[in-house]
């Protein structure tokens, strides 16, 4: 059998997540950011699910999502309802996930061609 690398046809992968931040392509990030399979918004405002605020949205809605995974840490926890409304009023789908799951859940989807973005909250 005959083995390949098949290299992604966009710009980002998500890699790894530690304790030190997410792993985006070869460089750790370690704050909040927000990311499509093409593009890269680094130093987003929040740090942690508690502190996220409705217009902080406004960063992932610029970037015309279909679907929006949030990475809320190491473990899942959801933001408060007016956050959620925030995408899910205008027909976006919110997937909150721990951001290991996120991570694996976008490259499936970004693999796919989907409209996908995901914002992970990293603590500062």
């Amino acid at each position: 059998m005959q083995l390949s690398q098949e290299n992604p046809d966009f710009i980002y992968v998500l890699r790894g997540i530690s304790p030190a931040g997410v792993l985006v392509n070869q460089e750790t990030l370690a704050t909040s950011f927000v990311l499509t399979p093409n593009q890269l918004v680094q130093d987003w405002r929040p740090t942690a699910v508690d502190d996220l605020q409705p217009q902080d949205m406004d960063a992932v809605l610029a970037l015309q999502p279909a679907l929006v995974l949030l990475g809320t840490g190491p473990r899942q926890r959801f933001p408060a309802p007016a956050v959620m409304a925030a995408l899910l009023t205008r027909g976006i789908g919110l997937e909150v996930m721990d951001s290991a799951a996120a991570a694996r859940t976008f490259n499936v989807l970004a693999t796919e061609g989907r409209k996908v973005v995901a914002a992970f909250l990293v603590p500062g």
